[in-house]
Protein backbone atom coordinates (compact mmCIF):
# COMPACT_ATOMS: atom_id res chain seq x y z
CA UNK A 1 0.00 0.00 0.00
CA UNK A 2 2.68 2.39 0.64
CA UNK A 3 4.55 1.32 -2.28
CA UNK A 4 1.40 2.67 -4.31
CA UNK A 5 1.04 6.00 -2.22
CA UNK A 6 4.75 6.92 -3.42
CA UNK A 7 3.81 5.73 -6.76
CA UNK A 8 1.06 7.64 -7.18
CA UNK A 9 2.57 10.89 -5.69
CA UNK A 10 5.90 10.54 -7.89
CA UNK A 11 3.57 10.36 -11.28
CA UNK A 12 1.76 13.73 -9.55
CA UNK A 13 4.66 15.29 -9.38
CA UNK A 14 5.90 14.02 -12.45
CA UNK A 15 2.83 15.55 -14.32
CA UNK A 16 2.91 18.90 -12.14
CA UNK A 17 6.58 19.35 -13.48
CA UNK A 18 5.91 18.28 -16.91
CA UNK A 19 3.02 21.00 -16.91
CA UNK A 20 5.27 23.59 -15.62
CA UNK A 21 8.25 23.26 -17.96
CA UNK A 22 5.83 23.37 -20.94
CA UNK A 23 6.91 26.56 -22.83
CA UNK A 24 3.66 28.40 -24.11
CA UNK A 25 3.15 29.54 -27.91
CA UNK A 26 1.24 32.46 -28.49
CA UNK A 27 -1.20 30.90 -30.57
CA UNK A 28 -2.10 28.57 -26.86
CA UNK A 29 -1.71 31.70 -24.94
CA UNK A 30 -4.10 33.41 -26.70
CA UNK A 31 -6.53 30.44 -26.99
CA UNK A 32 -6.00 29.65 -23.47
CA UNK A 33 -7.06 33.21 -22.66
CA UNK A 34 -10.26 33.66 -24.70
CA UNK A 35 -11.24 30.13 -23.28
CA UNK A 36 -10.83 30.78 -19.50
CA UNK A 37 -10.98 34.98 -19.26
CA UNK A 38 -14.02 35.62 -16.81
CA UNK A 39 -15.20 38.39 -19.03
CA UNK A 40 -15.18 36.31 -21.28
CA UNK A 41 -16.97 33.94 -20.00
CA UNK A 42 -19.42 35.94 -18.69
CA UNK A 43 -20.40 37.49 -21.94
CA UNK A 44 -20.86 34.48 -23.35
CA UNK A 45 -23.62 33.76 -20.70
CA UNK A 46 -24.96 37.41 -22.18
CA UNK A 47 -25.24 35.63 -25.29
CA UNK A 48 -26.91 32.75 -24.09
CA UNK A 49 -29.51 35.50 -22.19
CA UNK A 50 -30.63 37.38 -25.23
CA UNK A 51 -31.22 33.91 -27.43
CA UNK A 52 -33.51 33.23 -24.55
CA UNK A 53 -35.68 36.81 -25.17
CA UNK A 54 -35.89 35.44 -28.91
CA UNK A 55 -37.61 32.69 -27.60
CA UNK A 56 -39.07 34.57 -25.44
CA UNK A 57 -40.54 37.21 -27.57
CA UNK A 58 -41.61 33.97 -30.09
CA UNK A 59 -43.99 32.55 -27.53
CA UNK A 60 -45.99 35.98 -27.96
CA UNK A 61 -47.43 35.02 -31.36
CA UNK A 62 -48.57 31.69 -30.07
CA UNK A 63 -52.06 31.15 -27.59
CA UNK A 64 -52.04 30.24 -24.15
CA UNK A 65 -53.73 27.61 -22.41
CA UNK A 66 -54.75 27.41 -19.12
CA UNK A 67 -56.57 24.74 -16.92
CA UNK A 68 -58.39 25.79 -13.57
CA UNK A 69 -60.22 23.78 -11.24
CA UNK A 70 -61.91 24.82 -7.76
CA UNK A 71 -64.36 23.88 -5.11
CA UNK A 72 -66.50 25.00 -2.30
CA UNK A 73 -67.94 23.97 0.66
CA UNK A 74 -70.82 25.32 2.18
CA UNK A 75 -72.16 24.99 5.38
CA UNK A 76 -76.59 26.21 6.74
CA UNK A 77 -79.07 27.63 4.31
CA UNK A 78 -78.40 27.51 0.74
CA UNK A 79 -79.11 25.86 -2.12
CA UNK A 80 -79.72 22.03 -3.19
CA UNK A 81 -76.92 21.31 -5.88
CA UNK A 82 -79.75 19.13 -6.93
CA UNK A 83 -83.07 20.36 -6.34
CA UNK A 84 -81.85 23.29 -6.27
CA UNK A 85 -83.92 24.58 -3.41
CA UNK A 86 -83.11 26.51 -0.32
CA UNK A 87 -82.71 24.54 1.99
CA UNK A 88 -80.06 23.80 5.58
CA UNK A 89 -78.04 21.36 4.89
CA UNK A 90 -74.09 20.85 3.79
CA UNK A 91 -73.14 20.78 0.28
CA UNK A 92 -70.18 20.77 -1.82
CA UNK A 93 -69.03 21.65 -5.40
CA UNK A 94 -66.95 22.61 -7.75
CA UNK A 95 -65.84 23.76 -11.48
CA UNK A 96 -63.39 22.77 -14.07
CA UNK A 97 -62.43 24.40 -17.12
CA UNK A 98 -59.81 25.25 -19.93
CA UNK A 99 -59.02 28.73 -21.76
CA UNK A 100 -57.01 29.86 -24.35
CA UNK A 101 -56.31 33.12 -25.55
CA UNK A 102 -54.70 34.66 -28.46
CA UNK A 103 -53.18 38.02 -29.53
CA UNK A 104 -54.36 38.41 -33.22
CA UNK A 105 -53.17 42.27 -33.23
CA UNK A 106 -51.58 44.61 -30.88
CA UNK A 107 -49.70 47.44 -33.19
CA UNK A 108 -47.02 44.86 -34.18
CA UNK A 109 -45.53 44.97 -30.51
CA UNK A 110 -44.86 41.56 -30.90
CA UNK A 111 -43.14 41.37 -34.15
CA UNK A 112 -41.19 44.49 -33.39
CA UNK A 113 -40.21 42.87 -29.96
CA UNK A 114 -38.81 39.89 -31.88
CA UNK A 115 -37.20 41.69 -34.61
CA UNK A 116 -35.49 43.53 -31.67
CA UNK A 117 -34.34 40.05 -29.93
CA UNK A 118 -32.95 39.20 -32.53
CA UNK A 119 -30.85 42.69 -33.15
CA UNK A 120 -29.91 41.73 -29.24
CA UNK A 121 -28.27 38.20 -30.06
CA UNK A 122 -26.53 40.09 -32.83
CA UNK A 123 -25.19 43.13 -30.35
CA UNK A 124 -24.28 40.69 -27.58
CA UNK A 125 -22.15 38.43 -30.36
CA UNK A 126 -20.33 41.31 -31.48
CA UNK A 127 -19.48 42.71 -27.72
CA UNK A 128 -18.29 39.41 -27.34
CA UNK A 129 -16.10 39.96 -30.06
CA UNK A 130 -14.68 42.92 -29.16
CA UNK A 131 -13.64 41.62 -25.61
CA UNK A 132 -11.83 38.94 -27.06
CA UNK A 133 -10.25 40.92 -30.03
CA UNK A 134 -8.73 42.88 -26.55
CA UNK A 135 -7.80 40.31 -25.16
CA UNK A 136 -5.87 39.31 -28.01
CA UNK A 137 -4.39 41.85 -28.42
CA UNK A 138 -3.31 42.37 -24.77
CA UNK A 139 -2.07 38.86 -25.17
CA UNK A 140 -0.01 39.60 -27.57
CA UNK A 141 1.61 42.63 -26.30
CA UNK A 142 2.50 40.86 -22.99
CA UNK A 143 4.04 38.07 -24.43
CA UNK A 144 6.07 39.96 -26.74
CA UNK A 145 7.11 42.35 -23.62
CA UNK A 146 8.48 38.90 -22.30
CA UNK A 147 10.49 38.45 -25.54
CA UNK A 148 11.83 41.76 -24.99
CA UNK A 149 12.72 41.30 -20.99
CA UNK A 150 14.67 38.29 -22.01
CA UNK A 151 16.47 39.57 -24.96
CA UNK A 152 17.60 42.36 -22.69
CA UNK A 153 18.59 39.86 -20.21
CA UNK A 154 20.62 38.11 -22.81
CA UNK A 155 22.76 40.89 -23.23
CA UNK A 156 22.98 41.64 -20.07
CA UNK A 157 24.45 38.40 -19.23
CA UNK A 158 26.93 38.95 -21.87
CA UNK A 159 28.23 42.35 -20.63
CA UNK A 160 28.55 40.75 -17.21
CA UNK A 161 30.93 37.95 -18.76
CA UNK A 162 32.86 40.13 -20.49
CA UNK A 163 33.39 42.20 -17.52
CA UNK A 164 34.43 39.43 -15.16
CA UNK A 165 36.82 38.70 -18.15
CA UNK A 166 38.08 42.06 -17.68
CA UNK A 167 38.56 41.78 -14.46
CA UNK A 168 40.72 38.40 -14.84
CA UNK A 169 42.77 40.86 -17.45
CA UNK A 170 43.17 43.60 -14.91
CA UNK A 171 44.36 41.42 -12.40
CA UNK A 172 47.07 39.51 -14.22
CA UNK A 173 48.23 42.95 -15.54
CA UNK A 174 47.82 45.07 -12.28
CA UNK A 175 49.92 41.48 -10.43
CA UNK A 176 52.53 42.18 -13.44
CA UNK A 177 52.51 45.66 -12.56
CA UNK A 178 51.92 46.52 -15.83
CA UNK A 179 48.81 48.27 -14.54
CA UNK A 180 47.74 50.31 -11.89
CA UNK A 181 45.18 49.43 -9.11
CA UNK A 182 42.74 52.19 -10.22
CA UNK A 183 42.05 49.87 -13.39
CA UNK A 184 41.47 46.70 -11.57
CA UNK A 185 38.82 48.64 -9.19
CA UNK A 186 37.76 50.34 -12.47
CA UNK A 187 36.89 46.43 -13.79
CA UNK A 188 35.50 45.80 -10.75
CA UNK A 189 33.17 48.11 -10.66
CA UNK A 190 32.25 48.09 -13.99
CA UNK A 191 31.67 44.10 -13.13
CA UNK A 192 29.54 44.71 -10.07
CA UNK A 193 27.19 47.20 -12.28
CA UNK A 194 26.97 44.82 -14.95
CA UNK A 195 26.09 42.43 -12.38
CA UNK A 196 23.32 44.33 -10.87
CA UNK A 197 22.00 44.77 -14.66
CA UNK A 198 21.42 41.08 -15.13
CA UNK A 199 19.68 41.27 -11.27
CA UNK A 200 17.61 44.17 -12.37
CA UNK A 201 16.20 42.59 -16.08
CA UNK A 202 16.02 39.09 -14.39
CA UNK A 203 13.55 40.76 -12.29
CA UNK A 204 11.46 42.82 -15.30
CA UNK A 205 11.44 39.00 -16.92
CA UNK A 206 9.92 38.16 -13.82
CA UNK A 207 7.38 40.56 -13.75
CA UNK A 208 6.72 40.40 -17.27
CA UNK A 209 6.29 36.36 -16.89
CA UNK A 210 3.98 37.26 -13.78
CA UNK A 211 2.01 39.72 -16.00
CA UNK A 212 1.10 37.36 -18.69
CA UNK A 213 -0.07 34.34 -16.19
CA UNK A 214 -2.32 36.89 -14.38
CA UNK A 215 -3.20 37.93 -17.85
CA UNK A 216 -4.19 34.26 -18.41
CA UNK A 217 -5.30 33.54 -14.70
CA UNK A 218 -2.73 30.77 -14.54
CA UNK A 219 -0.29 30.14 -11.66
CA UNK A 220 3.18 31.99 -12.45
CA UNK A 221 4.87 29.31 -10.81
CA UNK A 222 7.14 27.09 -13.54
CA UNK A 223 5.23 29.75 -16.38
CA UNK A 224 8.20 30.61 -19.63
CA UNK A 225 6.68 30.89 -23.29
CA UNK A 226 8.45 29.82 -26.43
CA UNK A 227 10.42 32.15 -27.99
CA UNK A 228 9.19 33.07 -31.72
CA UNK A 229 11.74 34.66 -34.31
CA UNK A 230 11.39 38.02 -34.94
CA UNK A 231 14.27 39.03 -36.65
CA UNK A 232 14.96 42.56 -37.58
CA UNK A 233 11.62 44.00 -38.62
CA UNK A 234 11.43 46.25 -42.15
CA UNK A 235 11.47 49.79 -41.89
CA UNK A 236 8.82 50.22 -44.77
CA UNK A 237 5.45 50.81 -43.44
CA UNK A 238 2.98 48.16 -44.01
CA UNK A 239 -0.38 50.62 -45.39
CA UNK A 240 0.69 54.08 -46.73
CA UNK A 241 -1.42 55.82 -45.13
CA UNK A 242 -3.79 55.84 -41.99
CA UNK A 243 -7.06 56.33 -44.02
CA UNK A 244 -6.46 52.80 -45.71
CA UNK A 245 -6.21 51.31 -42.35
CA UNK A 246 -9.28 53.15 -41.13
CA UNK A 247 -12.25 51.95 -43.99
CA UNK A 248 -11.07 48.64 -43.98
CA UNK A 249 -11.79 48.93 -40.35
CA UNK A 250 -15.14 50.17 -40.61
CA UNK A 251 -16.07 46.97 -42.35
CA UNK A 252 -14.99 44.38 -39.68
CA UNK A 253 -14.54 46.00 -36.58
CA UNK A 254 -17.33 45.01 -34.06
CA UNK A 255 -17.95 47.94 -31.90
CA UNK A 256 -18.86 49.66 -35.42
CA UNK A 257 -21.76 47.48 -36.19
CA UNK A 258 -22.69 47.06 -32.65
CA UNK A 259 -23.22 50.96 -33.01
CA UNK A 260 -25.02 50.53 -35.85
CA UNK A 261 -26.85 47.70 -34.68
CA UNK A 262 -28.06 50.28 -31.83
CA UNK A 263 -29.78 52.20 -34.52
CA UNK A 264 -31.99 49.75 -35.66
CA UNK A 265 -33.25 48.77 -32.44
CA UNK A 266 -33.55 52.14 -31.27
CA UNK A 267 -36.03 52.56 -34.85
CA UNK A 268 -37.79 49.31 -33.38
CA UNK A 269 -38.40 51.08 -29.87
CA UNK A 270 -39.73 54.38 -31.95
CA UNK A 271 -42.28 51.47 -33.58
CA UNK A 272 -43.02 49.39 -30.54
CA UNK A 273 -43.99 53.10 -28.78
CA UNK A 274 -46.11 54.00 -31.72
CA UNK A 275 -48.51 51.07 -30.88
CA UNK A 276 -49.82 52.54 -28.39
CA UNK A 277 -51.69 54.38 -30.66
CA UNK A 278 -53.58 51.65 -32.01
CA UNK A 279 -56.00 49.22 -31.17
CA UNK A 280 -55.45 45.91 -29.58
CA UNK A 281 -57.35 42.66 -30.56
CA UNK A 282 -57.24 39.44 -29.28
CA UNK A 283 -59.66 35.99 -28.75
CA UNK A 284 -60.06 33.80 -25.80
CA UNK A 285 -62.24 30.74 -25.89
CA UNK A 286 -63.24 28.40 -22.88
CA UNK A 287 -64.78 25.24 -21.87
CA UNK A 288 -66.09 24.52 -18.83
CA UNK A 289 -68.44 22.49 -16.53
CA UNK A 290 -68.97 22.12 -12.62
CA UNK A 291 -70.32 19.74 -10.09
CA UNK A 292 -72.33 19.51 -6.74
CA UNK A 293 -73.21 17.30 -3.99
CA UNK A 294 -75.50 17.31 -0.84
CA UNK A 295 -73.38 15.92 1.74
CA UNK A 296 -76.65 15.05 4.04
CA UNK A 297 -79.02 13.62 1.09
CA UNK A 298 -77.10 10.31 -0.32
CA UNK A 299 -78.87 10.50 -3.19
CA UNK A 300 -77.36 12.95 -5.44
CA UNK A 301 -76.94 12.89 -9.75
CA UNK A 302 -73.67 11.35 -10.54
CA UNK A 303 -70.43 12.80 -10.81
CA UNK A 304 -69.67 12.56 -14.55
CA UNK A 305 -72.90 12.58 -15.35
CA UNK A 306 -73.07 16.25 -13.75
CA UNK A 307 -69.98 17.08 -15.62
CA UNK A 308 -71.46 16.17 -18.69
CA UNK A 309 -74.78 18.23 -17.85
CA UNK A 310 -73.08 21.35 -17.42
CA UNK A 311 -70.66 21.30 -20.05
CA UNK A 312 -70.71 24.88 -21.62
CA UNK A 313 -68.36 26.30 -24.40
CA UNK A 314 -67.10 29.54 -24.86
CA UNK A 315 -66.10 32.63 -27.28
CA UNK A 316 -64.75 35.73 -26.54
CA UNK A 317 -62.79 38.38 -28.09
CA UNK A 318 -61.82 42.24 -26.97
CA UNK A 319 -61.17 44.93 -29.03
CA UNK A 320 -58.64 47.53 -27.25
CA UNK A 321 -59.18 50.83 -28.35
CA UNK A 322 -57.11 53.77 -27.03
CA UNK A 323 -58.51 56.97 -27.11
CA UNK A 324 -57.05 59.25 -23.87
CA UNK A 325 -53.79 57.81 -22.87
CA UNK A 326 -52.81 61.23 -20.74
CA UNK A 327 -50.09 62.00 -23.26
CA UNK A 328 -48.02 59.10 -22.24
CA UNK A 329 -47.96 57.22 -25.47
CA UNK A 330 -46.63 60.59 -27.41
CA UNK A 331 -44.62 61.77 -24.89
CA UNK A 332 -42.41 57.77 -24.90
CA UNK A 333 -42.68 57.84 -28.80
CA UNK A 334 -41.23 61.32 -28.23
CA UNK A 335 -38.50 59.81 -25.64
CA UNK A 336 -37.68 57.10 -28.39
CA UNK A 337 -37.46 59.56 -31.14
CA UNK A 338 -34.83 61.02 -28.65
CA UNK A 339 -32.59 57.92 -27.82
CA UNK A 340 -32.76 57.06 -31.73
CA UNK A 341 -31.07 60.02 -32.25
CA UNK A 342 -28.83 59.71 -29.72
CA UNK A 343 -27.92 56.06 -31.16
CA UNK A 344 -27.05 57.83 -34.54
CA UNK A 345 -24.35 60.06 -32.57
CA UNK A 346 -23.45 57.10 -31.01
CA UNK A 347 -22.46 55.68 -34.22
CA UNK A 348 -20.49 59.09 -35.05
CA UNK A 349 -18.73 59.15 -32.18
CA UNK A 350 -17.69 55.43 -32.04
CA UNK A 351 -16.25 56.05 -35.82
CA UNK A 352 -14.54 59.21 -34.81
CA UNK A 353 -12.87 57.18 -31.72
CA UNK A 354 -11.96 54.62 -34.18
CA UNK A 355 -10.38 57.03 -36.97
CA UNK A 356 -8.21 58.56 -34.02
CA UNK A 357 -7.04 55.54 -32.58
CA UNK A 358 -6.24 54.14 -35.59
CA UNK A 359 -3.93 57.65 -36.62
CA UNK A 360 -2.68 57.57 -33.62
CA UNK A 361 -1.64 53.84 -34.11
CA UNK A 362 -0.33 54.30 -37.64
CA UNK A 363 1.70 57.63 -36.17
CA UNK A 364 2.66 55.92 -33.45
CA UNK A 365 4.31 52.38 -36.06
CA UNK A 366 5.83 55.52 -38.54
CA UNK A 367 7.77 56.87 -35.51
CA UNK A 368 9.09 53.48 -33.92
CA UNK A 369 9.95 52.90 -37.74
CA UNK A 370 12.26 55.86 -37.43
CA UNK A 371 13.16 55.26 -34.67
CA UNK A 372 14.17 51.72 -35.26
CA UNK A 373 15.70 53.25 -38.02
CA UNK A 374 17.83 55.41 -36.52
CA UNK A 375 19.00 52.46 -33.73
CA UNK A 376 20.35 50.55 -36.43
CA UNK A 377 22.48 53.08 -37.32
CA UNK A 378 23.90 54.04 -33.98
CA UNK A 379 24.34 50.19 -33.27
CA UNK A 380 26.58 49.84 -36.11
CA UNK A 381 28.50 52.92 -35.49
CA UNK A 382 29.01 51.88 -31.58
CA UNK A 383 29.88 48.34 -32.75
CA UNK A 384 32.29 50.31 -34.83
CA UNK A 385 33.55 52.77 -32.48
CA UNK A 386 34.05 49.21 -29.83
CA UNK A 387 35.95 47.56 -32.42
CA UNK A 388 38.48 50.17 -32.74
CA UNK A 389 38.55 51.31 -28.73
CA UNK A 390 39.02 47.03 -27.97
CA UNK A 391 42.36 47.59 -30.47
CA UNK A 392 43.43 50.80 -28.95
CA UNK A 393 43.38 49.50 -25.35
CA UNK A 394 44.79 46.04 -26.47
CA UNK A 395 47.87 48.07 -27.54
CA UNK A 396 47.66 50.47 -24.45
CA UNK A 397 46.57 53.75 -26.21
CA UNK A 398 43.18 53.51 -24.34
CA UNK A 399 42.61 53.86 -20.43
CA UNK A 400 40.50 50.80 -19.19
CA UNK A 401 38.24 53.53 -17.84
CA UNK A 402 37.71 54.89 -21.43
CA UNK A 403 37.30 51.71 -23.23
CA UNK A 404 34.76 50.97 -20.71
CA UNK A 405 32.67 53.77 -21.55
CA UNK A 406 32.41 53.05 -24.91
CA UNK A 407 31.54 50.14 -23.67
CA UNK A 408 28.75 51.45 -22.49
CA UNK A 409 27.51 53.23 -24.92
CA UNK A 410 27.19 50.00 -27.11
CA UNK A 411 25.37 48.50 -24.53
CA UNK A 412 23.37 51.18 -24.50
CA UNK A 413 23.13 50.94 -28.53
CA UNK A 414 21.99 47.29 -27.97
CA UNK A 415 19.59 47.99 -25.65
CA UNK A 416 17.91 50.55 -27.72
CA UNK A 417 17.43 48.71 -30.77
CA UNK A 418 15.75 45.89 -28.58
CA UNK A 419 13.36 48.11 -27.48
CA UNK A 420 13.15 49.82 -30.82
CA UNK A 421 12.14 46.24 -32.60
CA UNK A 422 9.85 45.56 -30.31
CA UNK A 423 7.99 48.47 -30.20
CA UNK A 424 7.85 48.92 -33.71
CA UNK A 425 6.84 45.16 -33.95
CA UNK A 426 4.06 45.60 -31.26
CA UNK A 427 2.44 48.89 -33.16
CA UNK A 428 2.60 47.31 -36.41
CA UNK A 429 0.38 44.52 -35.23
CA UNK A 430 -2.12 47.44 -33.48
CA UNK A 431 -2.19 48.15 -37.30
CA UNK A 432 -2.69 44.83 -38.22
CA UNK A 433 -5.45 44.13 -36.19
CA UNK A 434 -7.39 47.15 -37.29
CA UNK A 435 -6.59 46.32 -40.95
CA UNK A 436 -8.32 43.10 -39.90
CA UNK A 437 -5.06 40.51 -40.40
CA UNK A 438 -3.96 38.01 -37.79
CA UNK A 439 -1.88 39.01 -35.09
CA UNK A 440 -0.68 35.87 -34.25
CA UNK A 441 2.19 35.22 -36.70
Amino acid sequence: MRTKIVTILALAFFITTSAQDKQWTLQECVEYALEHNITVKQNQLNVELSEENVINSKGNFLPNLNASTGGNLNFGSGFDPVSQDRVTTSTFGGSIGISSGITVFNGYRNLNSYKQAQLGVESSKLTLQKIQDDISLFVVNSYLNVLFAKENLAVAKVQHEISKKQIERAQTEFDAGEKPKGDLLNAQSTAAADEQSVITFENTLNLALLDLAQLLQISPVGFDIEAIEIGDPGISMLYSNPNEVYIKALGNRPEIENAELGIESTALDIEIAKAGFLPSVSLGANIGTGYGFNLKNNSHIPYFTQLDDNLGYGLSFNVSIPIFSRGQVKSNVNRQKINFEKSKFSLESSKLQLQQTIQKAFYDAKAAAKTYESAQKSLIAQKEAFKNAQESFNYGAMTLFDFDQVRNRLVNAEGAIIRAKYDYVFKTKVLKFYYGETILD
